[in-house]
């Protein structure tokens, strides 16, 4: 034997050698316990006032944290504050949690609550609604704030739970105290690297690709997951994220195709869980430009006249949504807010189905012959979305209005759309109120936005105003007395109904799919909170 044959297969154990020791050295990694997501959509920014969008938020949740957060019923539990209370009606005091470090070993102290408070209210940031205009934040000591108010506000906190507190010195090093907007072009360090108090700390993030949570070591709390580390990626192809799901390449996925639910129940080693959902799917319009962007109406804006608003609400049979697009899988809705939330919601019905209607009311309005208007329509964010959006087109082309769809993914499609841009004619957009109340959509979604100066009516893209219904919801703000309350959100309900102001289409179902070695706790807004996951070894 030449001795080239033995020192070739010395070498060639000495490479197995090797790689055995690395396969072993290897193993404890493997044995992380580890679950692997993915959703249709991306976690664009790391920065957690960039977008107000329920999966993003949920995401964030697991390594940011609140003064108060929400249990799994959705109702009020302790966060980064132990306690509060009320000393008198224009004074919130927060008790802080002591021996709270972020990631980076710097403690938790009332600074950090005081500059995330200015910073979400920043512009440039999505949550601006999330804690009052009005609020003054003050250091009583290190470990206690005062959220002080000009008049009494017995839901000023009621949105906290989707308020992150950040870390003052950390923003300060990496020149992050300006909150990332959601339409910026080039992303901030904020952006793209996160600092928070939460039960873990994301390692690796590459915007829409993946993202890996590890589990922090030094938190301060307790959790019901097991996990070592999740690992998140983007799956935007429905017939590649069931692959996934049914393969064992992940854990959790959604949402599940309508089409596809079936076949993952019917899968012994997953399951589909489906529960009813908070979110509201609604159209708007435009209601402020002087001329409608890309009609053929010139000169105008058709949207201006309350008949052809009518019209488009008369020519959508949202029941056909329902039962085809959505398989039954939606429940129809003649509110922006979801029956649960508003105990008098059952007084609303959704007016008729009716396109003849339609036709001779765009006639009255001048458009016999109807007109065209673009539509932006995300492709990867809602139940179905861009069907809903194609449905519409086609109902809507019955009665001779012409649609130009534009759908696309919802980075690109948050950023035309959202403040500063409002770029946008006609739209379809979810939203839950995360105040589980309605002062949220009175203020956010129907507010006017005339005023720069002020949060109201930041979601409002359309900027549909009618100042009784700003009348009303300040009235809300305040008002202490539920059945009061309820009467008062009623009435501005029902100006919104008679101005046409949206087109509410229904409340989506959650479709979450999910291996059956994983313990979740889907909530009603739909939010997949990590520290609540867990997966068997």
């Amino acid at each position: 034997m030449s001795t080239h044959r033995v020192k070739t297969r010395s070498r060639i154990a000495s490479l197995a050698a090797l790689a055995l020791g690395l396969s072993l050295g290897a193993a404890p990694a493997l044995a992380a316990n580890t679950f692997r997501f993915a959703f249709q959509g991306d976690i664009k920014s790391l920065d957690p006032y960039t977008l107000k969008e329920t999966f993003t938020i949920a995401a964030h949740g697991a390594v940011f944290e609140s003064l108060i957060t929400r249990d799994k019923d959705l109702k009020f539990a302790p966060g980064l504050a132990e306690s509060w209370e009320m000393p008198e009606p224009t004074r919130y005091r927060f008790h802080l949690r002591k021996n709270v470090k972020f990631h980076d070993g710097s403690p938790f102290t009332a600074d950090d609550v005081i500059f995330s408070a200015e910073r979400v209210r920043a512009p440039g940031s999505n949550f601006q609604t999330n804690v009052p205009a009005d609020a003054t934040f003050v250091k009583v000591d290190d470990h206690t704030v005062d959220m002080v108010l000009k008049t009494p506000n017995p839901i000023a906190h009621f949105q906290f739970g989707g308020w992150y507190i950040m870390s003052k010195t950390w923003a300060e090093k990496h020149d992050a105290l300006k909150p990332t907007p959601a339409a910026a072009t080039t992303p901030s360090y904020a952006a793209l690297n996160a600092n928070g108090t939460g039960p873990f700390v994301i390692t690796e993030h590459q915007p829409g690709v993946r993202t890996v949570f590890k589990k922090n070591p030094n938190y301060w709390g307790k959790v019901e997951s097991n996990l070592d580390e999740a690992v998140f990626t983007t799956i935007g192809n429905d017939a590649t994220r069931v692959a996934a799901l049914l393969s064992g390449e992940v854990d959790w996925i959604e949402p599940v195709p309508l089409q596809d639910q079936n076949r993952v129940n019917g899968n012994p080693g997953t399951q589909v869980i489906s529960s009813p959902e908070l979110r509201t799917i609604f159209l708007g319009m435009d209601q402020s430009s002087e001329e409608l962007r890309g009609s053929n109406v010139k000169g105008k804006n058709p949207f201006k006249d309350v008949r052809v608003r009518e019209a488009f609400y008369r020519a959508i049979d949202e029941d056909a949504i329902v039962k085809r697009v959505m398989r039954g899988q939606a429940a129809a809705s003649a509110l922006l807010i979801a029956p649960p939330l508003f105990p008098l919601a059952g007084e609303f019905k959704r007016p008729a189905y009716d396109p003849n209607r339609a036709k001779a009311l765009l006639a009255e309005a001048g458009y016999p012959n109807g007109f065209e208007v673009p539509m932006d329509c995300p492709n990867d964010r809602y139940v179905n979305d861009e069907a809903i959006c194609q449905a519409i087109t086609s109902m809507l082309a019955r009665v001779g209005v012409k649609v130009a769809l534009n759908a696309q993914p919802k980075a690109k499609y948050f950023a035309k759309i959202l403040k500063p841009n409002y770029d946008t004619s006609f739209y379809l957009l979810g939203w839950t109120p995360s105040s589980q109340d309605s002062h949220n959509i009175l203020y956010e979604i129907a507010g006017c936005r005339n005023d720069k100066a002020s949060p109201r009516g930041t979601t409002n893209l359309g900027n549909y105003c009618n100042p009784k219904v700003d009348e009303i919801a300040d009235k809300v703000e305040r008002e202490t007395d539920q059945e009061a309350r309820n009467v008062l959100i009623k009435q501005g309900y029902d100006i919104i109904q008679a101005d046409w102001g949206y087109i509410p289409l229904h409340q989506q179902a959650l479709a979450w799919g999910v291996s059956k070695k994983v313990k979740v706790a889907p909530r009603a807004d739909n939010q997949l909170m990590l520290y609540w996951v867990s997966k068997e070894p």
